[in-house]
């Protein structure tokens, strides 16, 4: 069983070009992207919950995908893989940490979880991540943290900082308090945040049930806006909606911000207008 997989958009939202296929016929199919270790444990009964593949080094066709490493709603740990592209089609080449993962689930925030993101504007990859499992009551473990790293040095952990909050600001020390003050986000799904050229400014874009929201910040850190609801889609089926995506390469000027998101298996994409 395949549990992640990597396709090439398209400048038609709803089409993408499959990447990374087996020797199948007379149909080739996805080969797992993200791929499963047995020394450490793993197998096709694993999940890897991925966010986004970002760029490191652009004249070396590499890049990073962060991920959460699961089994049976056991999250272990959050990682970071090592991408290259090779013949058109990016390739895991090598996952960090001795487990494959460097911050364990339990005891730190699961970074790269809820969104991963190469500002457009610095040398730096953010990475969100929600609350560490040993905080399992609400509302603290709706708390969303943050990371970064320069590209360039996004496969060394000692390079990580950590955001401890407006007073204390980045740190190498490795988060350990947990609080309303030292994360960014509150109760928000798995997202993207993009860089709007028409409002010079920060989106987040992501779902609360059904619905497409959208915040807005000065910078990656924020301060965040209140959610700004976009679209609410019909659940088919009464299904699922979740996995909400934008599309900011469709419209580099901004005016326009193509979104999309899973409806019980099912890819819809909306498009908004600014005004």
């Amino acid at each position: 069983m395949v549990r992640d997989s990597v396709s090439a958009l398209t400048d038609n939202p709803l089409v993408v070009h499959d990447l990374f296929l087996n020797n199948d016929s007379p149909v080739p199919h996805q080969k797992q992207f993200v791929p499963f270790e047995k020394k450490w444990g793993e197998d096709n009964l694993v999940g890897f919950g991925g966010t986004s593949l970002v760029e490191t080094d652009y004249d070396n066709a590499t890049g990073a995908v962060y991920y959460l490493v699961n089994h049976a709603e056991d999250y272990r740990g959050a990682g970071v893989a090592k991408v290259q592209v090779t013949d058109g089609v990016p390739i895991v080449t090598e996952r960090l940490g001795d487990n494959g993962y460097w911050w364990d689930a339990r005891e730190n925030p699961k970074y790269g979880d809820v969104a991963a993101y190469r500002d457009v504007h610095s040398e730096y990859i953010y990475i969100l991540g929600n609350a560490p499992g040993k905080i399992a009551s609400w509302p603290d473990n709706a708390y969303i943290y943050q990371a970064r790293v320069k590209a360039a040095d996004a496969f060394n952990l000692s390079k990580y900082e950590y955001w401890w909050g407006r007073e204390e600001g980045w740190k190498s020390d490795i988060l350990t308090t947990f609080t309303a003050e030292t994360a960014v986000l509150w109760g928000v799904g798995q997202g993207q945040i993009v860089y709007s050229q028409y409002f010079k400014t920060y989106f987040y874009v992501h779902l609360e049930g059904a619905t497409v929201l959208l915040r807005s910040a000065p910078s990656p850190e924020g301060p965040w806006s209140a959610a700004k609801e976009i679209y609410t889609a019909t659940p088919i089926d009464e299904g699922l909606v979740y996995a909400g995506v934008a599309y900011p390469y469709l419209d580099e000027s901004g005016k326009t911000l193509t979104m999309a998101f899973t409806n019980n298996n099912h890819i819809q994409v909306i498009r908004v207008t600014f005004v």
